[in-house]
């Protein structure tokens, strides 16, 4: 594959995914410029080796993984180099409000959400807004079942203790 066709492809993808990436990027993190810089990040890694990502059996699970650890270490990047300036990658989605939660509801809720440890929140992103499996959200995770299960757990007792404040 050629240069020109290798960005046509990887282009085309991109644009096929962007909400779902630009989601993903904006709940991990709950800042949309973060998110941008989140989400260019791991699209550049994932450029490098489009060829091997494209060939792969689930290539949106190993970008989602990717996305994951990229947020996960993002401290670490800003703390050896200054900001700069970023562009705007994607438009990032809103995170859909949960059935049965007016707006003012959704929004405690999501504000909540943002208040997480990054692993706590990571699981509750990908197992209720990414609706993925305790399985697949272990595989995204590197971590076992039983961990996923602990960390959506302490999430979630967390959230029903804070939004419990809210409305008493």
């Amino acid at each position: 594959m050629d240069d020109a066709d290798r960005r046509d492809d990887f282009t085309a993808w991109v644009r096929s995914r962007e909400q779902a990436l630009g989601r993903l990027a904006f709940l991990l993190t709950g800042d949309r410029d973060t998110a941008e810089d989140l989400l260019q990040n791991s699209l550049a890694k994932v450029y490098r080796h489009w060829e091997r990502v494209r060939a792969a059996e689930l290539p949106d699970a190993y970008v989602r993984r990717l996305r994951v650890n990229e947020n996960n270490s993002r401290w670490r990047r800003v703390l050896r180099r200054p900001e700069s300036p970023g562009s705007h990658v994607l438009e990032v989605v809103a995170p859909p409000a949960p059935a049965g939660l007016d707006a003012s509801e959704a929004l405690d809720l999501w504000r909540h959400v943002q208040a997480l440890p990054t692993q706590q929140r990571a699981a509750v992103v990908l197992r209720y807004y990414e609706d993925l499996t305790e399985a697949q959200t272990a595989a995204v995770l590197g971590c076992s079942v039983g961990t996923v299960k602990s960390h959506t757990s302490r999430a979630i007792g967390a959230l029903r203790t804070r939004m419990s404040e809210v409305t008493a």
